[in-house]
């Protein structure tokens, strides 16, 4: 098994498992008009194992991504999970109903398969209605990967997170669900530069449908690879080795050259400083992850100043988001 595998095993695979991913990604391109961006920051959560929102209207191809990133991966059907979130929405619709010869027996044990506890990848549309009850257990679920039963903690299998939302709402209660996605990519229409690839890619989209076809099902690239390429990158960032005067060397000294991290460091001040971006702790080690992914799958190396862009999907809303996408190209001299 991969999981079983040590670093200097999966070093000797990285440069296949590399190009693999990458001929998945560029692949899946293919099938959409001018959406290869988010395309990107989807393969690159799902090798560093954290959520991403994609934010839009309706009508942007946000659950066309995700449904068709899913059937190009070759997922078995216990493992995709999705649903539609409403503030109606039950507990049991998204974790399982509860089993009554448990709770019978005093154990309140919920039938979780099929549902969220039991998916490897997963798409939640409109998170954010979730309701008190939900929002606890997604909390839990993304950030601790841990889902209760009958009070006591068990692991879920989730591995890959994708989210949608027409609106980002700026209640306090939804900020720390808000925190738990570093990265808010927005979904935008796309008609006004490319009105008639639109139409003919549209119309293409709809004959595969009609027809149950599915051709960007290509078998390029497996979620184990995305697996595998996590378990790889965690290695690495657990790795310490000395360099030749014999002094420890962590992950930030060897993949992130002192001039990059510099400006890293700069521009998330400036950002701070003169946008008022909210940037937790937290948040600011997952998006060193992040980078640090980025790296590996488009040049194999260290992290450059073109890693740096990912700062341009801090926002909290849409104002913000709007903001950075300008702001950080600029800031980068782009």
């Amino acid at each position: 098994m991969d999981s079983d595998k040590s670093l200097e095993q999966l070093a000797g695979e990285a440069d296949a498992l590399r190009t693999r991913i990458n001929r998945f990604r560029t692949a899946l391109g293919r099938f959409f008009v001018a959406k290869q961006e988010l395309i990107d920051l989807m393969v690159v959560a799902a090798v560093a194992q954290e959520p991403l929102l994609l934010v839009g209207p309706p009508g942007t191809a946000k659950s066309d991504l995700v449904l068709k990133f899913k059937d190009a991966l070759g997922l078995a059907e216990g493992d995709y999970f999705e649903y539609m979130l409403t503030r109606f929405t039950e507990p049991s619709e998204i974790v399982g109903p509860i089993d009554i010869n448990q709770l019978r027996e005093g154990r309140y044990v919920r039938r979780e398969q099929g549902k969220l506890p039991t998916a490897r990848l997963a798409f939640l549309d409109e998170i954010f209605k979730s309701n008190s009850a939900i929002l606890n257990i997604l909390l839990t679920i993304i950030n601790e990967r841990k889902f209760y039963q009958d009070g006591v903690p068990q692991p879920v299998r989730l591995q890959v997170l994708f989210a949608a939302t027409n609106e980002i709402p700026e209640q306090a209660e939804l900020a720390a669900l808000r925190d738990r996605f570093v990265l808010k990519a927005e979904s935008r229409s796309v008609s006004d530069d490319y009105f008639s690839a639109l139409i003919d890619k549209g119309l293409e989209s709809e004959t595969y449908r009609t027809l149950n076809q599915k051709p960007w099902a290509e078998g390029l690239c497996s979620l184990d690879d995305l697996t595998t390429a996590h378990r790889y990158m965690t290695l690495l960032f657990a790795r310490k080795q000395s360099d030749p005067r014999g002094e420890d060397q962590n992950d930030r000294s060897i993949y992130f050259p002192a001039d990059v991290f510099r400006e890293f460091q700069r521009l998330i001040k400036t950002l701070v400083r003169e946008d008022n971006i909210f940037v937790s702790d937290r948040k600011l080690v997952k998006l060193y992850k992040l980078l640090r992914v980025r790296a590996w799958l488009f040049s194999g190396g260290a992290v450059t100043r073109d890693d740096l862009r990912l700062l341009a999907y801090l926002g909290e809303s849409h104002r913000e988001i709007e903001l950075l996408r300008d702001k950080v190209p600029l800031l980068l001299g782009d």
